[in-house]
């Protein structure tokens, strides 16, 4: 069912629906949730990085004023196993047995009536470890190593032979540090337990994996177990999987018969909940010497904890980028005694294209090509992997509007060669293509007798706009104003809905959305079927359309009912439909394809003291159906500051004898702020994507993408350095 209304109301940039529950504080973040009776947990981390506790001494701590209990290895009951869930492994629960496998790891939690009692209690549990040395290092020969661990590999032509015959081949390194999430919000636990159900307020992006994991660790009923986060206030991917403090929370109150809350502190931010792990990467290219790429083999190492690994293919994407007959992607992953890498904004994806496209604008230089030209006499027409056409793909568009915006032609392609008093001036390029993905969802739409209708889903809102853009989705499918339209989500027991990741959500809630107003326009039909009072009795679904809160015949707006005459006549409050997607695009006659976007960046540098700054950037985007353009600027925007901050600042720092990080707070831990943050063009190109029912693509990550080849390519023109590692630094420059 593809609605025909008077107005569009997707695309418009609406304030969000959410803005005023959050400006005056009115929003519940999972840190604000209370109840009666309620009491405060603290948590206690091991202090070295590998080895096993000899000795937990809990005697004083539980003793101490307010305290409930203090569960250890040594109490706790036991748990089934987590089940493994997509993106993420299952969490390895820390008080399993006495081993440590990082620092940082909890070793007790400690219930009291108070935080402070909390607190207090926790720095009272004394412990003593049997030490072992930690492995640390990504280059460590003793480190265990998972080859090809995600089945991502890939492989098309000889590369082996290609690169020996290649008339100009490439082959360096780049090097990426580890980063970590820092949403504003700390991430928060609220459990409470009526008889044998659990309620869970959760900082998650996946209400559906938190109540799998949950039960399965508790052996309950799935349907016994309810996750709610209406709001979670920032994750960039950190709740993906659960981490083991919600476990931890959830047990705490089982124990005490209370609700209990955990709050992390910022430094427990960095060892609980997961970070971008640190990568290596080799790109070998060969080419002709007029600039046809005939071989990439792009091989990727990333770090994973000892005993638990994230998915962080870097390579995935690179066998779609460019019309290459010869391709090969290798994957690898380091075992450390390090907490356990998890997804951080676009996982895989940008690493993958700092190495990439920074290989390609140096061959752009051997070659003394224009790094688009380049790009162009390599640009992939249809999907070199399955050789089928795009869904939808408008890259060339945007290199040619970026470029234009941004003023590219004024660039002198001579390194060092322009310059504005002091300051050496660079222009910096990349490409972007993001992957796809869309996952099953199922959403519920009710129109009411007084013309209002209510959606909702288990979906989340990171903060970039599902609330909106599923209201106005809801509202142009059935032909209401938004003011007439209320969305819910963050909430396990409404109808499921796959994480806030992957950029897959819009794509799924809107099929899911579009899905159910189909059926709902089907149930209104089938009220109105025999009613011989109705002007559209005996009509089918291909006959009318739904507007301005009415049903009417497409080809004839005044032959028509709206919705509450119906519900009335019929004495009913209401009408209900489900709707739901299980997208599988094998059989389908193109490629689904997720966004793309050109990247182009001006920097400055000061060699004298190594200072750079960003000045301005543009992106184009190729984002198919904008739903929303404010809230999609917004997305874009943000995850170029982010891009911003993984270029130039931010790096977490393992001390190489313990393990612990050293800058585990945002006085040491250095992310962007405003005076880092430059003039921002955004520009989105293209026209709706034939694989969704709705048109639209993903745009939470894409707009990291790029951001750092982009610059780094731009110090490199400004300066003559090559830069092959993350962040770029003073000395770096000097």
């Amino acid at each position: 069912m593809t609605a025909v209304i008077g107005r569009d109301i997707l695309g418009d940039p609406v304030d969000r629906v959410d803005g005023p529950v959050k400006v005056t504080g009115a929003a519940p973040y999972p840190s604000d949730v209370t109840y009666p009776g309620l009491v405060h947990a603290a948590l206690v981390q091991s202090t070295i990085g590998a080895g096993t506790i000899s000795r937990i001494d809990t005697v004083a701590a539980g003793a101490a004023r307010g305290v409930l209990t203090v569960l250890t290895y040594e109490n706790v009951p036991a748990l089934a196993e987590a089940p493994k869930v997509l993106l993420s492994p299952a969490p390895r629960f820390p008080l399993k047995d006495n081993r440590i496998v990082h620092y940082g790891q909890h070793v007790a939690i400690v219930v009291a009536e108070t935080v402070e009692q909390a607190v207090a209690a926790a720095r009272l549990v004394r412990v003593d470890y049997a030490t072992t040395e930690a492995l640390l290092d990504i280059d460590d020969p003793r480190a265990p190593v998972d080859r090809n661990p995600w089945g991502m590999e890939n492989s098309r032509g000889d590369v082996t032979a290609a690169l020996a015959s290649a008339e100009v081949t490439y082959d360096e390194t780049f090097t990426i540090s580890a980063e970590t999430n820092n949403p504003m919000g700390l991430f928060a636990t609220v459990a409470r337990w009526e008889d044998d159900r659990l309620v869970v307020h959760e900082s998650t992006q996946w209400p559906m994996m938190a109540r799998q994991v949950l039960a399965t660790m508790f052996g309950l009923p799935e349907q016994n177990v309810r996750v709610l986060v209406p709001f979670i206030g920032g994750g960039f991917g950190a709740g993906l999987r659960l981490p083991p403090h919600a476990v931890l929370t959830a047990l705490a109150a089982r124990t005490v018969q209370r609700p209990v809350k955990l709050v992390l502190t910022r430094p427990q931010m960095f060892t609980s909940i997961g970070h971008r792990p640190a990568t290596v990467q080799r790109v070998r290219l060969g080419a002709t010497r007029d600039g046809q790429l005939v071989a990439i083999d792009h091989e990727g190492t990333s770090t994973g904890g000892i005993e638990e690994g994230g998915v962080e293919p870097t390579t995935m994407v690179t066998p779609e980028m460019y019309a290459c007959p010869n391709v090969a992607t290798h994957d690898r992953q380091v075992r450390l005694n390090i907490p356990n890498p998890g997804a951080m904004r676009a996982p895989g994806t940008v690493e993958g294209n700092f190495a990439v496209e920074s290989a390609l604008d140096e061959l752009a230089y051997l070659l003394h090509c224009d790094p688009i030209q380049l790009r162009l006499r390599n640009y992939a027409e249809v999907s070199p992997v399955s050789g089928l056409p795009w869904s939808s793909k408008a890259l060339r568009e945007c290199y040619r509007v970026g470029a234009q915006r941004f003023g590219w032609q004024r660039r002198n392609p001579e390194v060092r060669s322009m310059r504005d008093g002091d300051w050496l001036v660079g222009y910096g390029m990349a490409g972007v293509t993001f992957h796809w993905y869309q996952a099953p969802c199922q959403a519920r739409i009710s129109i009411r007798r007084d013309g209002t209708a209510y959606a909702r889903s288990a979906a989340t809102d990171l903060g970039t706009g599902t609330y909106t853009v599923a209201t106005q989705l809801t509202a142009e499918l059935l032909g209401l104003d938004l003011g007439r339209v209320r969305f819910d989500l963050g909430d396990s027991d409404l109808p499921p809905a796959p994480q806030s990741g992957g950029s897959g959500l819009a794509m799924s809630l809107g099929a899911a959305l579009h899905a159910a107003a189909g059926n709902l326009l089907r149930a209104f039909l089938g009220v109105i079927a025999t009613d011989e009072r109705s002007p559209l009795r005996g009509r089918g679904v291909d006959d009318v359309t739904m507007s301005t809160g009415r049903i009417h015949l497409v080809d004839d707006p005044s032959v028509g009912e709206t919705y509450t005459d119906i519900l009335t006549r019929h004495d009913l409050a209401e009408l209900t439909a489900d709707g739901a997607v299980d997208p599988t695009p094998e059989g389908a006659d193109v490629e689904p394809v997720g966004a793309f976007a050109a990247r182009f960046v001006e920097v400055r540098v000061d060699e004298e003291i190594g200072r750079l700054r960003v000045a301005r950037m543009v992106t184009a985007v190729d984002g198919g159906r904008i739903l929303n353009e404010k809230t999609a600027r917004s997305q874009i925007t943000g995850a170029t500051v982010m891009g911003i901050g993984m270029s130039l600042l931010e790096q977490t720092e393992f001390d190489p004898g313990t393990g612990r990080i050293a800058n585990a707070t945002l006085g040491d831990y250095l992310v962007p702020v405003s005076a880092d943050v430059p003039d921002l063009d955004v520009v989105f190109v293209g026209e709706r994507d034939r694989f969704s029912p709705v048109g639209i693509k993903g745009l939470g990550e894409v707009g990291i993408v790029g951001v750092a080849a982009a610059i780094a390519n731009a110090v490199h023109h400004a300066t003559g350095r090559r830069i092959r590692s993350l962040p770029i630094t003073v000395e770096d420059l000097l």
